[in-house]
C-alpha cells in the first residue's frame, strides 16, 4: 500500500492512497491551520473503527444476525504532552436488531480484534484497548429499543473488565 499527501496551504494536505479516494487533513486555527479538515490522528481513530466494522457486520450477516442498525464508536485517551499519542483505546460495538443473539455478537468482535482487522492489530500492541458492546432489540411497535446487554471486555484477556 502507499499513500501520499500533497500540501495545499499553510497547514491543509490533500492525502490519497491506492484506491484514489482524496481526505483533506487540516489542523486546527489556535496551532495556525484553517480548520478545513480531518487531523491525523482523527483518521487513526475513524481507521480502526471502520477497520473493525466491517468485520464484525460481514460476520454478522454471515451468522445471519438481524441486524437494523449498527455503529463502532473509538474513544481515545491522549497524553497530555507531545507527541500526544493514543494511551488507552475503548472500542464500543453498539448493535440493533431483532433477536440477536449476544454470543454471536461477541464472537464477531473478537475475531476483528484477534484474527482480522489490521488496525486494531497494530494499535493494541502498543495501547491498552478495551471493548464494549451493547445490543439493543427493536420493536417497530415500541418508540424506543430495549437495552438487551451491555458489556466491557479487553480482547487479550477475554473476561469483563473490572
Amino acid at each position: 500500500m502507499d499513500a501520499k499527501v500533497t500540501w495545499i496551504d499553510g497547514l491543509s494536505f490533500d492525502a490519497t492512497a491506492n484506491s484514489g479516494f482524496v481526505v483533506r487533513l487540516g489542523a486546527d486555527p489556535a496551532v495556525g491551520g484553517a480548520n478545513d479538515g480531518f487531523r491525523p490522528l482523527e483518521l487513526m481513530a475513524m481507521s480502526l473503527a471502520g477497520c473493525t466494522a466491517m468485520d464484525v457486520i460481514s460476520i454478522l450477516r454471515k451468522k445471519q444476525q438481524k441486524v437494523t442498525s449498527f455503529e463502532v464508536r473509538v474513544h481515545a485517551d491522549r497524553a497530555p504532552e507531545h507527541p500526544k499519542v493514543f494511551t488507552h483505546l475503548t472500542i464500543e460495538y453498539d448493535v440493533r436488531g431483532q433477536g440477536v443473539d449476544e454470543s454471536a455478537v461477541r464472537r464477531a468482535i473478537e475475531l476483528s480484534a484477534s484474527k482480522y482487522c489490521p488496525a486494531q492489530a497494530m494499535l493494541s500492541k502498543i495501547v491498552p484497548t478495551d471493548l464494549k458492546y451493547v445490543i439493543y432489540e427493536v420493536d417497530h411497535s415500541q418508540a424506543q429499543p430495549r437495552l438487551v446487554v451491555e458489556k466491557f471486555f479487553r480482547p487479550a484477556e477475554g473476561g469483563p473488565v473490572t
